[in-house]
């Protein structure tokens, strides 16, 4: 099964740490399929509306009216850079028991990125 879905960023900024889920250890609470680990990821991202007659503004990823002539819309993709290669991928992670896969990509944005959002299903 793959497990992926798509997030709408927003910067995690003043919380309280009991908002803030610790990272999960270990692989004992891990999905597997046969000896293969199943893992959940996302592809963060925002579009950013340039009016011209505004300040840069975030729209709706969903408006009509994106790139049209009262200005310009740019999607801004989120990745991340990985700790043993110069890579630059998409937060992932192991997908557990406990949580859908909607559940798991969504803990490992915030645990890998620092982004939280709305999964587009």
């Amino acid at each position: 099964m793959s497990a992926t879905g798509v997030l709408w960023p927003q910067r995690a900024v003043a919380m309280s740490s009991d908002a803030v889920a610790e990272a999960r250890k270990g692989r004992l609470k891990q999905r597997y399929d046969k000896e293969f680990r199943l893992v959940a990821g996302c592809v963060p991202y925002r579009v950013r509306v340039n009016k011209k007659d505004d300040d840069e503004v975030v729209g709706n990823p969903c408006s009509s009216s994106l790139g049209d002539d009262t200005g310009t819309a740019e999607v801004e993709v989120l990745m991340i850079s990985t700790p043993n290669r110069a890579d630059m991928v998409f937060p992932k992670g192991g997908w557990e028991d406990d949580e859908d896969v909607y559940q798991a990509a969504s803990r490992e944005a915030m645990e890998e990125a620092g982004v939280k959002g709305v999964i587009h299903k």
